[in-house]
């Protein structure tokens, strides 16, 4: 630990998280699609120099945890000063191909700058030069990174989720890290592959520039902490890591030490739709945490393969979950854990896997099994099953995208009822409201409601689910990528189920992986899961 008092670690801990989350807010304000500026489906964060998650706001769990690893490969990139790179490469440091992240080195004289400038434009911040025109050094002190899901990225279906893929070059244009600002100007050539590839550039362009301004705040009140802290900045980097690891590793000392193992399946992958298995075998000791794949299936052909980033920050999620939620999220949090899932497995498979899914499905089933495994270990901290899915829904044409993830029952709780109508897991996403729905989209809500009597028995109630129900108006192509239709939610310690969900198209049930060409006038409805229940029904309880 460094020699900050215990006051002044608070107050410039909360500064940098406050930095984070202006940062959020700036894209949120700035972008054009209703994707992020209603759903809220990004996330921003801050990193040392050395790559270490220092701070986050409190957006996507699947985004943050696997942030880390996309600050890694732009490290192995040589950044300098007034550069930003790009990238969504699911096998360099992405998680699926429409979440597009941009890190930003941050470097002393740049942080001056936008301070004494007050965050001008980028031309009148751009990285200070010699007489002779080349950059002057500066240190890098850290990176701004956001991370956004744009609603089309290319690829064979407009949304970029297509149910049927078998390999990512369908999913959409792949982007390693690439500069896409260098010393302080936009490398127009890079921009201009990316905006050539994707279905409405010109919202794409106007979302990616929100990334950029979001980043440049962060540089800005970096430099403004620069000057009121001088190193003590620096130190504080330091110092807020070492108080969460600490802290994390007291809670998992507090744990009883030994072996859980949980097991659970994915109902299909979109090519076909036998079940896929998912295992873990969890070993805790004193202070460290193993998280063992070990047994999991292999890599399929369809699209819910996950990248190994995406199954840690499962990991990562339940761990808040099952410790103290208070700790300050950072890379001292995970230091004390490990996960292990063997190459060429569903949750690390080798390219050209599809992966589109399986950052937002197989991330809800790896965090349902995790939990499961530590439900003795913790059993006053983890809930009965949630929804454990996302319930995606996308609808487009080439002119239009709209993309949603649809909010379900969260599992009864230890202390309480699972809550309805909510996200659960590894998203945090708000709902597109239907007034902004309607106006942006030739679409038409027709029922927005409490899937009454979904949620589980038990002691405590699971959450009920929605109902959400569409009518197209001109012909479009529907995708639905969504799980538990056919396994249900899971009750704990005696509670019942949850009910499943349930996918139609003009009153058709369909599969739970589905993409399919629609006329005018389809309507589309999503009946989501609920929650399970937890303990015993009050009617098999009499006791209590």
């Amino acid at each position: 630990m460094t020699d900050l008092d215990a006051v002044e670690l608070e107050i410039m801990r909360n500064q940098l998280e406050s930095v984070a989350e202006e940062m959020g807010e700036v894209l949120v304000r700035g972008a054009y699609s209703p994707n992020i500026t209603e759903r809220r489906d990004c996330s921003t964060a801050l990193f040392d120099a050395d790559g270490r998650l220092v701070a986050q706001a409190e957006h996507i769990p699947v985004h943050l945890g696997a942030m880390p690893d996309a600050v890694a490969v732009v490290l192995e990139r040589d950044p300098q000063p007034g550069d930003v790179f790009v990238l969504n490469d699911p096998f360099q440091g992405g998680t699926h191909l429409p979440d597009i992240t941009l890190v930003s080195p941050i470097s002393e004289a740049q942080s001056a700058s936008d301070h004494a400038n007050g965050a001008e434009s980028r031309e009148q911040t751009a990285e200070p030069r010699d007489d002779d025109g080349t950059p002057r050094d500066g240190d890098i002190l850290g990176y701004a990174v956001s991370r956004a899901h744009h609603a089309d990225v290319g690829g064979m279906t407009p949304g970029s989720m297509p149910a049927g893929a078998r390999e990512i070059h369908q999913e959409g244009l792949r982007l390693p890290p690439v500069r896409l600002v260098s010393e302080g100007e936009i490398v127009e050539d890079a921009l201009s592959i990316l905006l050539a590839n994707v279905r409405a550039p010109a919202e794409r362009r106007a979302d990616i520039q929100a990334q950029l301004a979001a980043n440049e705040r962060g540089a800005q009140r970096v430099g403004e902490l620069l000057a009121d802290h001088g190193d003590r900045l620096l130190a504080a980097f330091d110092a807020v890591i070492d108080y969460s690891r600490e802290r994390v590793e007291r809670e998992l000392a507090g744990l009883p030490d030994g072996t859980y193992r949980a097991s659970d399946v994915l109902e299909g992958d979109g090519v076909t739709d036998a079940d896929i298995p998912i295992e873990v075998t969890i070993e805790i000791d004193g202070s460290e945490l193993v998280v063992d794949f070990s047994g999991t299936a292999p890599q399929v052909d369809g699209n819910v393969n996950a990248p190994l980033a995406v199954a840690k920050s499962a990991v990562y999620y339940v761990l808040r979950c099952v410790t103290d939620p208070d700790v300050p999220p950072n890379h001292g949090c995970y230091e004390p854990v490990t996960v292990r899932a063997p190459a060429g497995s569903l949750l690390n498979p080798e390219p050209p896997a599809a992966v589109v899914g399986g950052n937002v499905e197989t991330s809800q089933r790896v965090t349902d099994v995790v939990f499961a495994a530590l439900a003795s270990a913790a059993p006053d901290r983890v809930p009965a099953g949630g929804q454990g899915t996302m319930n995606n829904l996308v609808i487009g044409t080439d002119a239009f995208a709209y993309y949603e993830t649809i909010g379900g029952g969260a599992g009864g709780r230890p202390d309480g009822d699972g809550l309805s109508g909510v996200q659960v897991g590894m998203t945090n996403t708000l709902n597109t409201p239907v007034e902004t729905l309607e106006g942006a989209y030739p679409l038409r809500v027709q029922t927005y409601a409490i899937r009454e009597g979904s949620g589980g028995a038990g002691r405590h109630r699971g959450g009920n689910g929605l109902v959400r129900e569409i009518r197209t108006e001109t012909d479009a192509t529907v995708s639905l990528v969504t799980e538990r239709r056919r396994h249900a939610p899971r009750g704990l310690a005696g509670g019942e189920d949850g009910e499943p969900g349930r996918n139609l198209i003009d009153g058709e049930v369909v599969d739970a992986k589905t993409t399919r060409e629609v006329p005018a006038g389809t309507v589309v409805r999503v009946e989501t899961p609920g929650g399970g229940g937890h303990g015993q029904p009050a009617d098999e309880n009499p006791k209590d």
